[in-house]
This record gives C-alpha cells, structure tokens and sequence, in this order.
C-alpha cells in the first residue's frame, strides 16, 4: 500500500520511533491524541495509523472541509464539527459507535494547538456512554516516540481515570513543549 509506504517515509525522516501495538480483537475504542502542539502532530499521528493499519476516523474544525485541500480531511478520515453551534457532539459520537462495526475515533482533549489550563472531556463521556475504551495515543518529540500506551476501559470515577491519564502524559512533550498541558482538572 503506497499510504503505508509513505508515512513509513514521513516518520523516517521526522525521526520518530514507533513505539507500542494496537491490542488485537478490540474493534472499537476512542483514540487520545496528546500532544496536539502543532500541525505535524496530525501528519505524524496519520503516518502511524496507516503503519498500524487503523482505519481512524477524527473531529476536526467544518471549516477545514471548505477549502481546496477538503479532499485530503475526507479521505484521512475526518469528521467536520462546526464547534459555533450549540451541538451534542458527544451523543453524535456516541451514536457513531452505535452505528459501526470497527471505529478508532482520535480525539485531541486539548481541542486546539494552543495551551489550555485543562483537557476537554467529552473523550471520556464519549467512552462510558458507548462503552467502548480508551487507548492512550501520544508523540513524544523529547524521545522522538509515537505510538501507544494503555489501553484501559473507565471505570466511572472520573477522578481515578483522569488521575491515570494525567500521569501517564505527564512526561510526554509536544512539538511545541509550552503549548502542552496534560492536566484533566486544576
């Protein structure tokens, strides 16, 4: 496949090791991707699916879906959000699970590129509504890493589940270092 061939190049030439393995027999499961820093995030996240061989689908921003390159959003897998309206886009996903046999949805808890004080959650009601679980997703530039961790399934207290994922990127550092902030809660 000439998508595998090239994010093989992509990471190659970023640097990036792939680190980690998708657990077999679990054809549904939300995908974090954290770091999100900057615009390389997607391509190198994107180069590593198809290495893995993950059909992934993602919410990303309408209006990327707009303009000349909307082609490349639908075929990678996007999803268009338009995040002005006042829409229940967890229960859209929800229902997206519902409605799949396989689905590896990415979300990124930051929502953006910029720092924020604390992570969005909706990947989290997302995953206990559809009972699905959550695969730890990161790239790490300080180890030149990317891939995955745990891949767990919440247990409900959201304090305990969000302590495990704080820990677990607490160490992680984006393309942009100061743009990142792992924490779920102050």
């Amino acid at each position: 496949m000439i998508a595998k061939a090239i994010s093989k190049l992509i990471l190659k030439l970023g640097g990036y090791t792939l680190i980690g393995a998708l657990p077999p027999n679990v054809p549904k499961f939300v995908l974090i991707g954290a770091p999100h820093t900057s615009n390389w995030d997607f391509i190198f996240g994107r180069a590593a699916m198809y290495i893995y061989g993950i059909n992934m689908r993602y919410v990303i921003k309408h209006s990327y879906f707009e303009g000349p390159f909307k082609f490349i959003f639908e075929a990678t897998g996007g999803i268009p959000v338009n995040r002005s309206k006042n829409n229940n886009l967890v229960d859209a996903m929800v229902n997206l699970f519902h409605e799949m046999d396989e689905l590896a949805l990415l979300i990124t808890p930051e929502g953006t590129r910029s720092r924020v004080e604390r992570w969005r959650t909706g990947f989290y009601h997302v995953a206990v509504a559809a009972n699905v679980p959550i695969l730890l997703g990161f790239l790490d530039t300080t180890k030149k890493e990317i891939g995955f961790g745990h891949l767990f399934y919440p247990s409900g207290d959201k304090q305990k589940d969000f302590m495990y994922i704080q820990d677990f990127y607490a160490d992680k550092k984006g393309i942009v270092p100061e743009n990142f902030n792992h924490k779920l809660f102050n």
